[in-house]
């Protein structure tokens, strides 16, 4: 098959939904099809590269941290993906790369599919001063989005529970996204340990991702003076960090956290081997990659609850819910080691397993093929002798 995938970002930013893409694109090669991408340019300057179309873009900061916006006049670039005709057209952004996803797969007479990556409603604080106004608006965009689709991919039962509740009606389909858990069986390093000055007689808790309010990374901070020893490693960057610093300055406990900033995702194994356990307070996951690759290092979850989570860990087995940040602090507390510790990471290992990169590209290849018979089996409505790609 040719397959176009769209997203508004990729690589070299690291986020959920460029990793979710690149695992994808990667095995969906694997497994013997041609695979381009349309993506932003992080300039206004558009371009083509071993098959990924840049389109030129304009900084959007002021409305998200990092986002961009495409620009005008890239009908040229579009049309030459359009003369490709993809027999399938994956978006993976709601914003600037939907529409030309939309009119592509238009042109091709393809399916669309679209995959549901982000709980928008947990992102109000950033574009509405109400969250009740926030949820409406998230539910009428999402409805808009997904109206325009052939199917949807949602990452987890949460995100398919939360789009029947917005009224979409197109099919949606469970796919946990899959990554490449290999790579993360290494061991620690101890040079990276002491670079780090973190005790090697004191259990260290990581939480990996952006820095950020719909985190809840203060909930972790604030639960370290109930926490009798070890110490908080924060792996990424984001718009919390100074706030973040003061507020463990604040609490006396400076001294136990270690702010690692960004590193480059092929180190990102590194700092998940020198962990003792996984902790994260976030509730606005989709589905949270970073607990699969947690689970894939072999370390236990410390989360707070949430229904992406309650599928995934088995409590006592590969990780704990929690509820309230005391619940936290004595789970940290209870951290088993030893031979307690070694079954635990066994176990961690094992929940992974299912979320490997071949599971993931086979079963949507599965939705890609059933749904272009479903659309070849449908009456087709007349199409427009030409199609507006901008």
């Amino acid at each position: 098959m040719k397959i176009l995938l769209t997203t508004d970002t990729w690589t070299p930013t690291v986020n959920g939904v460029v990793t979710s893409t690149v695992a994808l694109r990667a095995e969906l090669q694997a497994r013997g099809h041609e695979v381009r991408v349309l993506t932003l340019a992080g300039n206004s300057h558009t371009y083509t590269q071993d098959g990924v179309t840049y389109l030129g873009s304009l900084d959007a900061g002021l409305i998200y941290p990092g986002a961009r916006l495409r620009a005008p006049a890239l009908n040229g670039a579009l049309h030459a993906l359009a003369a490709w005709k993809p027999d399938v057209v994956h978006s993976q952004c709601e914003f600037s790369t939907f529409a030309p996803a939309r009119q592509l797969a238009k042109a091709a007479d393809a399916p669309l599919i679209h995959t549901y990556h982000t709980v928008y409603e947990d992102y109000t604080h950033y574009f509405s001063p109400s969250r009740r106004m926030g949820r409406c608006l998230a539910e009428l965009f999402t409805r808009s989005i997904c109206g325009a689709c052939d199917a949807v991919i949602a990452p987890t039962r949460k995100i398919q529970w939360l789009l029947t509740g917005y009224g979409v009606h197109c099919p949606v389909q469970v796919i946990p996204t899959g990554l490449d858990l290999a790579r993360f069986a290494v061991q620690p390093d101890p040079a990276l340990r002491a670079a780090l000055d973190l005790p090697r007689d004191e259990p260290v808790l990581l939480y990996l991702g952006r820095l950020a309010k719909e985190k809840n990374i203060a909930e972790l901070i604030g639960a370290l003076p109930a926490i009798a020893c070890g110490v908080l490693l924060l792996v990424g960057d984001g718009p919390e960090r100074a706030a973040l610093e003061a507020q463990a300055r604040a609490l006396g406990v400076a001294h136990r956290v270690r702010f690692a900033g960004m590193v480059p995702p092929a180190q990102v194994p590194r700092y998940y081997a020198l962990a003792d356990a996984f902790v994260s307070a976030s509730t606005s996951e989709a589905q949270g990659l970073t607990y699969i690759e947690a689970l894939a290092a072999g370390l236990p979850l410390l989360c707070r609850d949430d229904p992406c989570v309650q599928t995934l860990i088995t409590p006592g087995q590969d990780g704990w819910v929690y509820h309230t940040p005391a619940e936290l602090a004595e789970l940290a507390n209870a951290l088993p080691c030893g031979p307690a510790a070694a079954a635990l990471r066994q176990k961690a290992r094992e929940a992974a397993a299912p979320y490997s990169r071949q599971t993931f590209g086979a079963s949507v290849e599965a939705l890609y093929r059933h749904t272009i018979l479903e659309k070849t089996a449908a009456p087709r409505a007349a199409r427009p002798k030409g199609v507006l790609l901008w």
